[in-house]
């Protein structure tokens, strides 16, 4: 995989390119483009046709507080000659305002035609269309979208899983289901559903599936991983890395399937040690018990 890091101002754009691209085909979709202007500007500097907008849930994004402060990336990832803009955000330096579909009425101006997809049972602004759990959707010559209902955080949240060619590895696009190291709050849904959503309908996805999800929380999520695993020297390996990463200036997405099943406290309850470590003896009470620690952490 290639990576190139270009600046503009104090913000990355971040182009991650497979190494199997089709040159002649350039399409593009958003994943969650909450600043249509800028995802627009990269894809015209890549050369991209921007076609269709994946959203992941209908909930909140992010707002500036001061540009100079926050740092996001507009990730370019092209599989067999299909290019995805993908947008992360560093909530370092911002507060909760904005929906994750909060740019989807801008870019339909923008962009005429363009097609919006979103979870039918979340109130998506801008969606054009709706999508189910095992949908299925078709770009290019060979690129395949298979939707993924992945509730809890909202109750129609959709996790985008996307496969190429046979010798490229896949990617998932999980928006605020599952974070590298952690998943999102409880707003909508139970722990029984965020367990169906991590443990079953993610986790049985193929181990290399690279893992893009919709916040840099990285740092974080593995700093408290460690207080539910102290001895998961996995944990602390990844914590060490991403800590580097970030003080360089670069972020910690991707992630893989297999990753998370290392080192995510909250994929890791199927575990009868880490059942032990929070009290609990089910996996679905040890999510609930984990998820309750992180939201009164303070670490």
């Amino acid at each position: 995989m290639y990576v190139c890091i270009c600046e503009y101002g104090t913000a990355f754009v971040l182009n991650l390119c497979c190494r199997i691209i089709d040159e002649a085909t350039k399409e593009g979709a958003a994943v969650d483009p909450v600043e249509p202007d800028k995802v627009l500007g990269v894809a015209k500097e890549n050369g991209v046709e921007l076609k269709s907008v994946l959203t992941t849930h209908h909930h909140w994004s992010v707002r500036f507080l001061a540009s100079s402060d926050f740092l996001h990336f507009h990730c370019v990832i092209q599989i067999c000659g299909f290019t995805f803009m993908y947008v992360v955000h560093d909530t370092d330096a911002c507060t909760y305002d904005r929906d994750h579909a909060g740019g989807n009425e801008k870019i339909k101006e923008l962009v005429p035609g363009i097609r919006v997809y979103g979870g039918s049972l979340d109130n998506v602004k801008g969606c054009t269309n709706k999508v189910e759990n095992g949908d299925r959707l078709s770009i290019g010559k060979d690129i395949n979208i298979l939707a993924l209902h992945t509730p809890c955080h909202t109750k129609g949240h959709i996790s985008y899983y996307l496969t190429g060619k046979a010798e490229e590895d896949p990617a998932v696009f999980t928006g605020d289901t599952l974070f590298v190291a952690g998943c999102g709050k409880f707003f909508e849904g139970t722990a029984e559903q965020m367990y169906q959503s991590l443990c079953v309908t993610l986790a049985s996805l193929p181990k290399p599936t690279r893992v893009y999800c919709g916040h840099e929380y990285t740092v974080k999520n593995l700093q408290f991983a460690r207080t539910v695993e102290p001895e998961n020297a996995k944990i602390a390996h990844k914590l060490s890395w991403a800590q580097h990463q970030r003080q360089t200036g670069l972020p910690t997405i991707p992630s893989t399937i297999e990753e998370e099943l290392e080192t995510n406290p909250f994929m890791r309850v199927d575990l009868p040690e880490v059942q032990e470590k929070v009290g609990c003896k089910s996996p679905v009470d040890a999510l609930r018990e984990i998820r309750q620690r992180k939201d009164n952490w303070r670490g």
